[in-house]
């Protein structure tokens, strides 16, 4: 007989998880509910209540020993403690009236309003920024979404077994509230706008290194994650009963206008322990910024506003008449600027600052490139403010939700800019791009950190006069001079022999026995040979990323060479616009193509009869055909058409080249518009002021001038695309392969154990 384990007792942390994650499972048979994104807020809410009670407990026996009366936030029959904290309480079909109806019987059998008409109704009790004006925002969006009271009850009953007046509870919590929040945002790409990978927060935080007596602000502060990493940081910082009472109630802000992250921030913020979170409801933008005075500027902003969204006419019109547009992004950078404090200005009720007001803002490469009312803003910030550093982030950061590349601008008020320093923060040897399940990690950041305040040109850092942004129209977008000329320096040959040898390392991995599968019961060293499998599978891993980010880097250098003194001819000359109109039957199905941005490809995007089509005119395409997306070019909407493409039909937004087989090969031009060069003279040939405007001239599109070097270079560098392209498909059935490996051995493990001990 197998000799029986003995149990380790369970920790906070395990409690909490296994009741966090029993309530979780009961929320998934309840059929009113549509995945994380409507559970979250429901355990929320919920815990929300519990939370304020737990609170308001506290409250009043501190009340008691002060010999004061407590003046209750929530009143009875409303409380947690008089509906909800008897396992067999008002449940089913009651439970549900008492939440959700306007009028209805109550716990206690009187009749009166539901529990969220109360709640929203406290709006009017409370002074403005009260706990009352808070409760009646967060429960003004709130919905109950569970159809069955039953199950709704188990939940309350769970979530009562949570004590949040217990420190070690509360903390363990926050974090167990954390990774829901980002189960939430890898569940639908809406909730993405409301988070910020954690490690690029910190880091904001840690470089603008808010002190005690600032005041710290998000005006688009989603779940919060800004504001509680600053708490954080400047909670180190107390030590006096007065700085406590300081940090609690001066000096955290911050505003939100969507009900859902408003409430998911406010429970953020409440389990981090700041008691009374000062986030006020609705769309900071709706403030006119000229306006804006002394008394409501602040020392500290940072942020990740909203990009790719556009605002109505009537919040333009909030902005000078030369810097409106409907650009979310540029109008909140606007308001940023406004927002931070003059040094020296008289401050009512404080003295004046000694340093003007610094911010931290993630924005779109959008934003560092763009021209017309973009251009304006940024000569603005680099006159008023020092624009001191500009960390440019790799692909994939915020990833699942957006490829989007993204920025983080630090500057400070009291310009002008003289020189602005650049860092490109590399992604790991091996690797091409992050993704959800190899995400950042703030580890990453640590030369960045070491850097900071000692700061010298390196293969990473670089420096740019304000004279020559000003030259270029405001345009910020540079690129590192240093990674150019390391390119300069790689020859063919190198990575063609560094891929041979990752594959030959691979084929020796995969046919070698230097890890013995065979696990005998018993055998003390089965735990050794499982981490030497998982240690053989990870390098693998790392073989497959290595030789992938060689192959790219090998078609780059190749390309490189090619065009290398090749003539330019404008792409009238060598693949011209064309356009095969097509007459649509409405009794035969068509199939429609789309093109994704970011070199994304095609795609189809149905298959319907004539009758369905919407649009006045179609076009048909043709393998081979290079297709823009006029409105999303600028985007990198940009493809080429597959062999399962052709036949397909595209609407009038779709502006599809034909290369001229006898000077240019379809392929090779694809790729010189995946280069920077090729991409920026795309963009430039979008003309519009605000992103969703921009648009693909088709005209502009022909003059694009393209390098032609001679059929032959073309052709080899396409079958050496072709080559990559197969490389990496192999490569995909290796990944599952190697994926498997270790979960199929363990199974064998733990089922041949599971025998033994029968």
């Amino acid at each position: 007989m197998a000799k029986a384990k003995s149990k380790t007792p369970l920790t906070t942390r395990d409690n909490l998880s296994a009741l966090i994650g029993s309530a979780r499972k009961i929320l998934r048979k309840d059929k009113g509910l549509n995945g994380d994104v409507d559970r979250l807020p429901l355990l929320t809410w919920v815990m929300f209540l519990k939370f304020l009670d737990d609170l308001e407990f506290k409250h009043a026996q501190e009340a008691v020993l002060d010999g004061k009366r407590y003046q209750p936030i929530i009143e009875s029959p409303y409380r947690w403690r008089d509906w909800a904290a008897r396992d067999d309480g008002i449940t089913g079909d009651e439970l549900l009236a008492f939440i959700g109806q306007e009028y209805t019987h109550r716990a206690d059998g009187s009749l009166g309003q539901g529990l969220f008409a109360y709640l929203r109704a406290l709006a009017g009790e409370g002074e403005k920024g009260s706990q009352r004006e808070v409760i009646a925002n967060v429960f003004k969006g709130v919905q109950n979404r569970m159809v069955s009271g039953y199950l709704l009850r188990d939940i309350v009953n769970k979530i009562n077994g949570i004590h949040f007046n217990a420190s070690e509870e509360i903390h363990t919590l926050s974090h167990l509230y954390e990774s829901m929040l980002r189960e939430m945002r890898d569940a639908a790409g809406d909730s993405g706008e409301f988070y910020t990978p954690r490690p690029v927060v910190r880091f904001m935080v840690q470089v603008t290194n808010p002190q005690l007596g600032d005041t710290v602000l998000d005006p688009a502060c989603g779940t919060g994650g800004f504001l509680v990493e600053a708490f954080d940081h400047l909670n180190a910082q107390v030590t006096t009963t007065e700085q406590r009472r300081t940090l609690q109630r001066n000096t955290l802000t911050g505003q939100e206008a969507k009900p859902l992250p408003y409430m998911l921030a406010q429970m953020n913020l409440l389990l981090h322990g700041l008691e009374a979170p000062q986030i006020a409801y609705g769309n900071t933008l709706e403030r006119r910024i000229t306006e804006i005075g002394h008394d409501e500027r602040v020392d500290v902003i940072l942020t990740n506003p909203p990009f790719g969204g556009e605002e109505e006419a009537g919040i333009k019109a909030n902005f000078p008449p030369n810097m409106q547009t409907a650009e979310t992004a540029l109008l909140f950078l606007q308001y940023i600027m406004r927002k931070l404090r003059v040094a020296g200005a008289p401050v009512k009720g404080k003295k004046a600052a000694v340093h003007g007001g610094r911010a931290a803002v993630v924005v779109p490469n959008g934003t560092l490139f763009g021209d017309g009312v973009a251009a304006v803003i940024k000569a603005e910030l680099l006159k008023e403010f020092n624009l001191h550093t500009i960390v440019r982030l790799p692909q994939g950061v915020f990833a699942p939700y957006t490829d989007i590349p993204a920025n983080l601008l630090f500057f400070e008020r009291g310009g002008p800019t003289e020189t602005i320093w650049y860092y490109e923060l590399p992604l790991p040897e091996g690797r091409k791009k992050y993704s959800k399940t190899a995400p950042l990690q703030f580890d990453e950041f640590a030369p960045v950190l070491a850097w900071w305040n000692a700061r010298k040109e390196n293969a990473q850092a670089w420096q740019v006069s304000a004279a020559d942004i000003a030259a270029s129209g405001y345009n910020l977008d540079r690129k590192n001079p240093n990674a150019r000329r390391s390119l300069e320096d790689v020859a063919p040959s190198e990575v063609i022999e560094r891929i041979f040898k990752r594959e030959d390392e691979i084929s020796r991995l995969f046919t070698t026995t230097d890890v013995n599968l065979s696990f005998g019961i018993g055998d003390d060293s089965t735990l050794l040979r499982l981490r030497s499998l998982a240690k053989k599978i990870q390098v693998i891993k790392e073989n497959l990323e290595s030789i992938e980010t060689d192959g790219d880097l090998l078609l780059a250098v190749s390309f490189r060479d090619a065009i290398a003194n090749a003539p330019l001819r404008p792409m009238s000359e060598v693949a011209p616009l064309v356009r095969r109109e097509v007459a649509i039957d409405l009794e035969v199905s068509y199939t429609e193509l789309g093109v994704r941005s970011f070199y994304k490809g095609t795609f189809h995007r149905r298959t319907v009869a004539g009758s369905e089509f919407t649009w006045q005119k179609m076009f048909r395409v043709e393998e081979g055909d290079l297709i823009f997306s006029n409105i999303m070019a600028w985007e990198q909407g940009i493809a080429l058409a597959k062999s399962e493409d052709h036949g397909c039909v595209g609407n009038h937004r779709m502006l599809t080249c034909v290369a001229d087989r006898a000077k240019a090969v379809p392929g090779f031009l694809a790729y010189y518009f995946m280069t920077d060069e090729g991409f920026a003279k795309v963009y430039a040939a979008s003309p519009g002021t605000a992103a969703r405007n921009r648009t693909l001239i088709a005209t502009n599109l022909e003059a694009i001038e393209v390098p032609v070097p001679p059929l032959p270079i073309q052709q080899s560098f396409d079958r050496l695309q072709a080559e990559v392209t197969a490389l990496k498909a192999k490569h995909a059935a290796i990944r599952t392969a190697n994926a498997a490996l270790l979960p199929a051995t363990l199974e064998r493990v733990f089922s041949t154990e599971g025998v033994a001990n029968a």
